[in-house]
């Protein structure tokens, strides 16, 4: 069972919350880095706009949708089609071609005309003509998705004993991305490969991941400590929320960010059934130095890492899921990968 965080007390006087509710927070990042939020405010006509918005887009044959890829795999933005990624690759595992197709909008220089970001990493938006009101929609949750993080990272940062608001100079313009997933048989394929996953195991890469999700079971799964994988199927109205690798590293190992996947949810002929979800990656500042946090240094011990930039670690990590290029830097996920208990 993925704990469940109520984030209400954070809307009270204290701040960022109540001890019990720093208490939970720390548990459930020690012992999976996932946790299910409640009371976490986006109001819910965001939510059924964003999945009209996805339905209007993804239900439309393949080849409306095949103009809005993005020019280069370079460029984590726009239409990626069935079968062209395969995130095991981004923690150092060869795989199948993962079953899903994704639409991806993120934070874009034109967001901080000021700051002459790179133009790669901060990508400007490729927006489909169809459906009507797709960029409206997936805006106003991007906005709220958006909000969310920053409003876990402030309680995050009281839950390390850090000054609440520790986290904002690295996350002022942060390489914010929402990935629109939607899982059903590709075009052509009339079975599954064995082992071919819907999403290949693989962990998150930046600071926090907001999750919107179909129920559908199998779904998201979560690797445990032992190397089991337990379902991580929301509860209604909660939203998913995990740790990525950045935080992992800033903790020095005290948080941990944990392999998840999503295998194929089949019916009895063998065929994918239909699944959606929303991850929303707040990934940091790209020029942010990420080392250990100095309220962790007593505790991380030997597992404190080198720092490095948001940029880089970002392009190693793409460089695998996109690139297709297995990511040397990733002995542990991979270990962890290849131990996992069926």
């Amino acid at each position: 069972m993925i704990p469940i965080i109520d984030l209400s007390p954070c809307d009270c006087a204290a701040p960022a919350g109540s001890v019990a509710l720093t208490r939970a927070v720390d548990a459930a990042a020690r012992s999976l880095g996932f946790m299910q939020v409640i009371n976490h405010g986006i109001p819910d006509p965001v939510l059924h706009g964003l999945q009209r918005a996805m339905d209007g887009f993804f239900l439309q044959p393949l080849a409306a949708k095949q103009p809005w890829r993005a020019p280069s795999p370079a460029i984590n933005r726009g239409y990626t089609s069935p079968l062209s990624e395969r995130l095991s690759y981004s923690a150092g595992v060869a795989s199948a071609a993962d079953l899903f197709e994704a639409f991806n909008v993120g934070a874009a220089c034109s967001d901080f005309p000021h700051l002459g970001l790179d133009a790669l990493t901060y990508a400007e938006n490729i927006w489909p003509a169809d459906p009507p009101g797709f960029r409206q929609a997936v805006q106003a949750w991007f906005d709220e998705a958006g909000r969310l993080a920053r409003r876990l990272t402030r309680l995050f940062a009281v839950t390390l004993s850090l000054p609440e608001r520790y986290f904002e100079p690295y996350e002022d313009h942060s390489i914010d991305v929402l990935r629109l997933n939607h899982y059903a048989m590709p075009p052509g394929i009339a079975r599954v490969e064995r082992d071919q996953m819907g999403m290949g195991a693989h962990t998150d890469y930046g600071i926090v991941t907001v999750l919107w999700a179909d129920p559908v079971t199998p779904g998201l799964q979560v690797q445990a400590p032992d190397g089991r994988w337990i379902d991580a199927t929301p509860q209604p109205g909660a939203l998913m929320v995990n740790l990525g690798d950045l935080m992992a590293r800033w903790t020095g190992g005290r948080w941990t960010s944990s392999l998840h996947r999503v295998p194929p949810p089949l019916d009895g002929q063998g065929r994918v059934i239909r699944r959606r979800s929303a991850a929303f990656f707040h990934d940091g500042n790209a020029d942010a130095v990420i080392g250990t946090l100095p309220t962790c240094l007593a505790e991380a011990g030997a597992s404190t890492s080198e720092p490095i930039t948001v940029a880089e670690h970002l392009r190693r990590k793409l460089a695998g899921s996109r690139g297709l290029q297995l990511n040397e830097e990733a002995a542990q996920e991979s270990a962890r990968i290849l131990r996992g208990v069926e």
